[in-house]
């Protein structure tokens, strides 16, 4: 596995290579990831990782300095899933200190929901994924939906700005109980991780809200809400919203447009979001047995 921490050494890596597959990451996988990049083997002759904890979408609150960077397990992991190359790079090497403050946006979708409550979070994401595309040069980039707004954004943000590059999603891995994969779980203590499962309970509340033919997202809201504040987690947003392009919506209608449930909060000191698509035919990943 060739590892590379400069751009030079990554273009000039890249050049060796048939089809790339590419799964950006901050570091501190999970299985989650490992998915990600099981996926990404199918879809072209090589494999590439990024780890980079990217400084630019954490806010001067937010937990940079402590979020986990155990590079050499990462490395291994990488190894043992038949990752071809990592590119490693230094928070130098991604921001040059003479380097002007370029913006990259979706305004439709980054105002709102992890974007209201995190602001310039997503102009940090797009920047550095514009950055890594650009850099490594996929042919395929693999995101997964457990952010399901930012997979949205750098749809939209591939799109708009005619990058040659397929985004592919990739499913969500959760613990046997419901809760979704998260690099931040190591955070939570055996009290505060049974109460994050309260996410994954609202989520599957709302899908059978809406399978027994509720049509009012509020209603559906409420409920996500209820349940989890009834775990004492402290509710960011509960939301239903249109699939597509998390568009608000008066009535639920998932024979016209399928629908993702979004909860996002905190248990103790540490966040966590989770969601789920409802009506795209599909069996539901948070179903039992």
């Amino acid at each position: 596995m060739q590892i590379t921490h400069t751009i030079d050494q990554t273009r000039s890596h890249r050049a060796t290579l048939g089809t790339v597959a590419m799964v950006p990451t901050m570091g501190a996988l999970h299985d989650g990831h490992l998915s990600l990049m099981r996926q990404a083997r199918t879809l072209a002759d090589h494999v590439a990782v990024s780890i980079f904890v990217n400084p630019t979408q954490f806010a001067p609150t937010e937990d940079l300095e402590k979020y986990p960077r155990p590079l050499e397990r990462d490395l291994e992991l990488c190894r043992e899933v038949g990752v071809d190359f990592v590119f490693n790079p230094s928070v130098d090497v991604m921001y040059p200190a003479d380097e002007l403050d370029v913006v990259v946006d979706v305004p439709a979708l980054t105002g709102v929901l992890e974007g209201a409550h995190r602001p310039g979070h997503f102009v940090g994401v797009c920047r550095v994924v514009a950055k890594l595309l650009s850099i490594v040069g996929p042919n395929v980039a693999v995101f997964g939906r457990k952010d399901y707004q930012q997979l949205k954004v750098i749809e939209a943000m591939a799109t708009g700005l005619c990058l040659p590059v397929k985004i592919v999603a990739g499913e969500t891995v959760r613990e046997a109980d419901g809760l979704a994969l998260s690099s931040r779980n190591v955070y939570l203590s055996d009290e505060q991780r049974a109460a994050a499962l309260s996410l994954s309970k609202a989520l599957r509340e709302a899908e059978g809200m809406i399978s027994d033919g509720v049509l009012d997202p509020r209603a559906i809201e409420t409920a996500m809400r209820a349940q989890m504040q009834a775990h004492h987690v402290t509710v960011d947003y509960a939301a239903v919203r249109g699939a597509r392009d998390l568009c608000e919506l008066d009535l639920i209608n998932t024979s016209m447009m399928p629908v993702v449930c979004l909860v996002a909060g905190r248990v103790g000191a540490t966040r966590l979001i989770d969601n789920v698509v409802v009506g795209e035919g599909t069996r539901s990943p948070l179903a039992r047995g």
